[in-house]
């Protein structure tokens, strides 16, 4: 690798289109995969987010699917008692707290909005479990509302580039609203997802296979080697 080979301007729109190419043979992001499958309403999206806090997209999908085959509502996962909605969601992480805040959520939005959950971000932001991250995601992929959504993928990969230079995924959010151009913000967590996980890794990243290698000041890769 050639930390100190001449880097190119970076160009955030070539970076993307060689990065959507690159992630084709990789599984797409939890949410974004179940969105093509069918789950488009704003309250499937927000249960597969809170399913998918500190759990692995592996574990997440046939979660999700599997909890989606008998209830997708808020009226019928509502009516799901504690066990049964715990044992349907067993497999992720913290489930049992997660069973309680989705029957909340979902007797809530019974009772407040009338059995539809609105694409509000300070109403999904209003529920215990939900927090920007979760919201933002919702909101973009649900919705097709403009808002950035930053995991830890997002924060390292942006950050290892040079584009945004920030200490926390809090800050990156901040930095990327100021620079990032609106039409990137839902797709910049669809692609640099699949682009963390299975290139730009967080350790011993494959910088001799990244499609913008020419672009990448590779910001705290020699730590990792």
């Amino acid at each position: 690798m050639d930390l100190a080979m001449e880097k190119r301007p970076f160009d955030i729109g070539i970076a993307l289109d060689r990065i959507d190419a690159a992630v084709q043979p990789w599984p797409k992001a939890a949410l974004f995969q179940l969105a093509e499958e069918g789950y488009t309403s704003t309250f499937e999206q927000l249960l597969a987010c809170i399913i998918s806090i500190r759990t692995y997209d592996e574990v997440t999908l046939p979660v999700s699917r599997k909890l989606f085959a008998v209830a997708r509502t808020p009226a019928t996962i509502g009516q799901l008692s504690w066990e049964a909605l715990d044992g349907l969601i067993h497999p992720s992480t913290f489930h049992e707290r997660k069973a309680h805040q989705i029957l909340a959520i979902a007797r809530q939005v019974v009772e407040s909005f009338g059995g539809v959950l609105p694409g509000d971000r300070d109403v999904l932001l209003s529920f215990a479990g939900v927090g920007p991250k979760c919201a933002n995601l919702v909101l973009g992929v649900a919705c097709g509302t403009p808002v950035i959504s930053v995991d830890i993928h997002v924060h390292r990969v942006t950050g290892r580039w040079g584009y945004v230079k920030t200490s926390t995924p809090e800050k990156t959010l901040l930095a990327l609203e100021g620079k990032l151009p609106e039409r990137y913000w839902i797709e910049i967590n669809r692609l640099l997802v699949p682009f963390g996980k299975h290139i730009c890794t967080g350790n011993r990243p494959k910088c001799s296979t990244c499609p913008v290698l020419d672009m990448c000041e590779q910001v705290g890769v020699g730590e990792h080697r």
